[in-house]
């Protein structure tokens, strides 16, 4: 690990693994802010796209498209074309000063192959920005932490369907953009406790089977320690979450870990087979754990914050943030 990528939160403590640190907050964005959309992994369809770029200038934005956006690779049709044009739209995006918010347009996959290719210094260099995505976007929400230390987004994204159908998504991102003090309190009422208690930390995570493709990565987090870790995926059986979570553990990346926040976990099965997997891998962190919180692939997909401090309280079924996501 070069100075450079030095995880820039992380508080090392003598003989053990860093712990997880605040990250730095981006600024809100105001009426008329210009946004760039990226697509840093799957091929996105055209008319997905102009529907959630409407949503977006109808709160008041000025949304403009990276210039891969509607790529796909010449022979890998699962990506939105080649991998360093990609991460060059997102570096560009970054470091154009007109911009004041990166959203990526799906997931798929992908990101892991362009995230060593963008330009990370530089991106650290222009400063924090809102940056939203999820699901194969996990892998830039980590580099994001390790290499610039910024806080980002767990949120929709501008071509996916649940952002473009579900009121609720579109109000959570839209209110944490703008308003961030009015959602500091995060949390679906189907929320429960699989393990009981309160727990402090700072947040982290997001997709688990990218989690653990990140193990062993040059520049991969070393470690989860004094984080709330918020977890969901989809399309994962119950016997590979079970996999993926298995590694996670055997990794050590778990040790130390404040509490977990589960998201949804779409087309894994039935639900009481992932539960049983996921009461089975996790229960026996000695941490709260929730579930069902509203965050991922799910009909409702609140906004969550990455690299914030805050509060898990299983039984209320909530993450109560200390500072709102965006300063």
């Amino acid at each position: 690990m070069t100075p450079q990528d030095t995880p820039p939160a992380a508080d090392r403590e003598a003989g053990s693994r860093p712990r997880v640190g605040a990250l730095t907050r981006p600024d809100r964005l105001r009426p008329g802010a210009r946004v760039a959309v990226v697509a840093p992994s799957g091929p996105v369809p055209e008319e997905r796209l102009k529907a959630g770029l409407d949503i977006l200038s109808g709160w008041g934005l000025d949304p403009v498209v990276a210039p891969h956006v509607l790529d796909t690779h010449p022979t890998l049709d699962h990506l939105a074309g080649a991998d360093r044009a990609r991460a060059r739209d997102l570096t560009e995006a970054w470091c154009d000063p007109s911009v004041s918010a990166v959203i990526c347009a799906r997931g798929g996959f992908g990101a892991p192959r362009m995230v060593d290719l963008v330009d990370w210094r530089a991106i650290r260099e222009a400063g924090p920005k809102a940056f939203v995505g999820y699901s194969d976007v996990t892998a830039l929400h980590e580099a994001f932490a390790v290499r610039t230390g910024f806080a980002t987004l767990h949120g929709p994204m501008v071509a996916a369907g649940t952002f473009l159908s579900d009121p609720r998504t579109q109000e959570s991102l839209r209110a944490t953009l703008f308003e961030p003090e009015s959602v500091r309190t995060l949390g679906l009422g189907t929320a429960r406790a699989l393990v009981p208690g309160r727990a402090r930390g700072v947040t982290l995570g997001g997709c688990a089977s990218l989690l653990a493709a990140d193990l062993g990565t040059p520049h991969g987090r070393p470690s989860a320690r004094g984080g709330l870790l918020l977890l969901e995926d989809v399309g994962e059986e119950p016997y590979r979450l079970d996999r993926v979570l298995t590694q996670l553990l055997r990794s050590g990346w778990l040790d130390g870990i404040t509490g977990v926040g589960l998201g949804s976990w779409e087309e894994c099965g039935p639900y009481e087979e992932v539960r049983a997997v996921l009461v089975d891998r996790l229960g026996g962190l000695g941490v709260p754990v929730v579930e069902e919180m509203g965050f991922g692939h799910s009909m409702t997909a609140l906004t969550v914050p990455l690299g914030v401090p805050g509060t898990l309280d299983a039984e209320e079924g909530t993450l109560t943030l200390d500072v709102p996501a965006l300063r």
